[in-house]
């Protein structure tokens, strides 16, 4: 554990250039108002600077420029044939890549799990969505995988699609077949986007399922900050293959991402690069070592779960990303935030997501031995609490089935259509039948139960307020919990 613990953040090159930059006597007449002095030395502002000479622009980077062989690096690093770093986090990417795979007013198929950002992106461009349904892991109440199946009759039926968005892994560690999902697309002569914000860390140990760059997607969006050591916002563009237009997805890139880029964020993507080249294979056969024995620990758990491999080949699930600690209650009356709340208060363990009857923690290479060590005797001691309680599941399948199901879409107005409607607000056992006017829902992970244009049923409507009254974070609602619907609409009967 004393090794482990000497590993520090190598420093890139740009964060190098930075530092010699901070520690000599320039002094700047131009931005950031801090002039790299008044923070402090020690914290980042030293290494603040703006695109002054020697130190390229991310929007016009230089052929030989600094930030144009960071990227190069970074493309090396994950094998893509162009690599393009992002500050405003995944959101920019995905943003971009929709925006330069299609046209206004184009089609696009969207794997209704996507991110809020992906819908966004559909709606500034005008697009006509069409969805793809994940599987769902009905005992569990998570999404399983899209089947490439659907893709493939998609595609055969709506000749106009432009490109083909879904997420791998999701927020619970669920991935798809990518691999076959890809191949589909290039028969059809369309690009795949992958938003695989979750998965930054997966080429670099076989420990972790197939990147999806490696598995023939065209653009990949990875947020570099979620699973390994970079700072907050730092994320990754990929993009591979002749049927992405480049040029076109290089000037959205621009349009989506600020215009002042920080080049403290930029040095930390390079520092994360530097460590993955110079000392990734020793980290993370180390890391794995511990994320494994840490499993095999809690493989004696009676009331808790720790999901893993035993998932593949379920419902569209291709792989499972072990590193991604989805503990499941197998105790009725435990749901998913009372977990969170022990965890939080019996044992200072800070979990990523609560949703129905499990949290989702995420590790990283940064995981110690002994956090790992902690977070198991803490699962280990309420096991056996609620072991001595007698605790039992009853009736879990009915009860449980509904927390993530992600319902069909009945759509009355384009999505675009609908935000720009008059809107009112009601009370969510008064929006039935009423449409929409904005998106609905918990965060994390960000996938919408409701999108603006859709119809509002009964169950939805049900579905809603008990989500509010359980405490969950509903994004969407007003201060008094109440839904956004277009003025003077109301739709009887289901719509397509």
């Amino acid at each position: 554990m004393g090794e482990e613990r000497e590993v520090s953040m190598p420093k890139g090159p740009l964060h190098q250039k930075l530092s010699a930059y901070g520690a000599s006597d320039f002094y700047g007449f131009h931005m950031p108002g801090h002039k790299r002095h008044m923070g402090g030395a020690s914290g980042p502002y030293g290494l603040d600077i703006t695109e002054i000479h020697g130190f390229d622009d991310l929007h016009h980077p230089q052929e030989h420029g600094i930030l144009a062989q960071a990227q190069a690096r970074a493309a090396a690093v994950y094998g893509a044939e162009e690599t393009h770093f992002l500050v405003n986090g995944s959101t920019a990417g995905v943003l971009s890549a929709i925006s330069g795979c299609t046209r206004p007013d184009g089609e696009l198929l969207l794997a209704r799990n996507s991110h809020r950002s992906a819908y966004h992106g559909a709606a500034l461009l005008r697009l006509k969505v069409h969805y793809l349904y994940p599987q769902i892991l009905v005992e569990l109440g998570i999404n399983g995988g899209i089947l490439p199946e659907d893709v493939d009759k998609s595609l055969t039926m709506h000749e106009g699609i432009e490109a083909v968005f879904v997420t791998s892994p999701t927020y619970e560690g669920v991935c798809l077949d990518v691999k076959a999902v890809a191949e589909i697309c290039h028969c059809h002569g369309v690009p795949l986007i992958v938003d695989q914000a979750h998965g930054a860390h997966f080429p670099f140990s076989a420990y972790f399922p197939e990147d999806a760059l490696r598995a023939g997607a065209d653009v990949v969006i990875q947020s570099v900050h979620k699973t390994l050591p970079s700072l907050t916002q730092t994320a990754l563009l990929h993009v591979q293959g002749d049927l992405v237009d480049r040029e076109r997805l290089r000037s959205y890139l621009s349009v989506y991402q600020s215009s002042s880029p920080s080049y403290v964020l930029m040095a930390s993507l390079d520092d994360c690069m530097e460590l993955l080249e110079k000392k990734g294979e020793a980290l993370f056969a180390a890391y794995t070592e511990r994320l494994e024995q840490f499993r095999v620990e809690c493989r004696d758990l009676r009331n808790l779960r720790l999901l893993g491999k035993e998932l593949v080949g379920r419902e569209g699930v291709s792989d499972f990303d072990r590193s991604r600690l989805v503990i499941f209650s197998e105790e009725e009356a435990l749901t998913g935030a009372g977990l969170s709340r022990w965890l939080r208060a019996q044992a200072h363990l800070e979990m990523e997501m609560a949703a129905g009857a499990y949290v989702t923690g995420i590790s990283s290479v940064a995981d110690q031995r002994e956090n790992f060590e902690r977070l198991d005797a803490a699962l280990h001691t309420l096991d056996k609490t609620l072991q001595e309680d007698g605790g039992s599941p009853q009736n879990q399948k009915s009860k449980r089935e509904k927390s993530r199901q992600i319902r069909k879409a009945q759509a009355a107005l384009p999505l675009w259509q609908a935000l720009e409607e008059d809107r009112e607000w009601v009370e969510a056992d008064k929006g039935e039948n009423r449409l929409s006017a904005s998106y609905l829902y918990l965060y994390p992970p960000g996938i919408p139960l409701v999108v603006p244009g859709e119809r509002l049923d009964a169950g939805l409507c049900r579905e809603i307020k008990a989500a509010a009254g359980r405490g969950q974070r509903l994004h969407g609602l007003d201060g008094q919990g109440r839904i956004a619907v277009v003025r003077d609409r109301r739709v009887t009967g289901p719509v397509e």
